[in-house]
């Protein structure tokens, strides 16, 4: 009986990996298709990434957006971690609960709601201020920062609530300063959220089409409304050329996250009496 459930529960996990990897792997492996049919194999080559290295509406959309999340993932992590420094150690404080709600709406928001709500509000801030003069990378990336920084809260909250907080209190009977007890222990003792934090709203800002459709405007077209609106005519090669290269950006992204958890884990182990 028992090697039946095994089975079972083994059977279910390899169908789960296949489903989340295979197609990944099958869109790797036609990105070396010799042909125009992504559907249809005609042979190795790597034509599709030197006609990629030509497309400029491709490249320049891959531009944008990487410039976008990097900006959006250490500024959202920045906001996100002071906010839940604020959940955590300031107890309860007048406006707390609005400000809990505050934090956690955009994870339960539609991102049609959030789109046009963002939209309302640069246009709203154009007439009245004069800035931001039209819509673009900028508009984006507030838009981005915003529902990127409850994300990386929810993660920060969740490991400064699990953190223990003696070392702190240690260092500071010594005689170290807060500020500097936040910069040289509570940093390096919660780095790996903060490096999780980053990397989820790296993906989460690369990944948004619905939020940047409302707020781009000509000349700035992310990676995602570039390959939305390429596909509705047709998948083209290059698409597969450059969708692998982002496959390999992310997983080096996630090796070096790993490599800095277990280094960050050593370094704890060997500190431990």
């Amino acid at each position: 009986m028992s090697w039946r459930r095994n089975g079972f529960l083994f059977s279910v996990l390899a169908f789960g990996f296949a489903f989340l990897y295979v197609p990944i792997l099958l869109l790797i492996i036609y990105s070396f298709n010799g042909g125009r049919l992504v559907t249809v194999w005609a042979g190795f080559s790597t034509k599709w990434y030197g006609a990629l290295l030509q497309n400029d509406q491709l490249l320049g959309a891959a531009w944008i957006s990487l410039r976008i999340a990097v900006t959006t993932a250490s500024v959202a992590t920045a906001l996100g971690t002071l906010a839940a420094l604020v959940m955590v150690r300031f107890g309860r404080f007048r406006g707390r609960t609005l400000f809990s709600g505050m934090l956690s709406a955009p994870l339960v928001m539609p991102e049609v709601i959030t789109g046009l709500a963002s939209l309302l509000l640069f246009v709203s801030m154009e007439h009245l201020l004069g800035w931001p003069e039209g819509r673009g990378v900028t508009t984006i990336t507030i838009a981005h920062i915003t529902f990127s920084t409850a994300y990386v809260a929810v993660v920060m909250q969740a490991r400064l609530q699990g953190m223990d907080r003696s070392i702190e209190e240690a260092a500071m009977d010594l005689g170290a300063r807060p500020l500097k007890v936040f910069f040289l222990i509570t940093i390096p003792v919660i780095a790996p959220a903060l490096m999780a934090g980053w990397l989820l709203s790296f993906t989460l800002s690369l990944d948004d089409l619905v939020i940047a459709s409302f707020v781009s405007g000509p000349s700035s077209s992310t990676l995602p409304m570039v390959v939305f609106s390429s596909v509705r005519l047709g998948v083209s090669p290059e698409i597969n050329a450059l969708a692998t290269l982002v496959v390999l950006l992310a997983t080096l992204g996630i090796a070096v996250a790993g490599w800095l958890q277990w280094r960050q884990e050593r370094l704890t182990a060997r500190a431990d009496p």
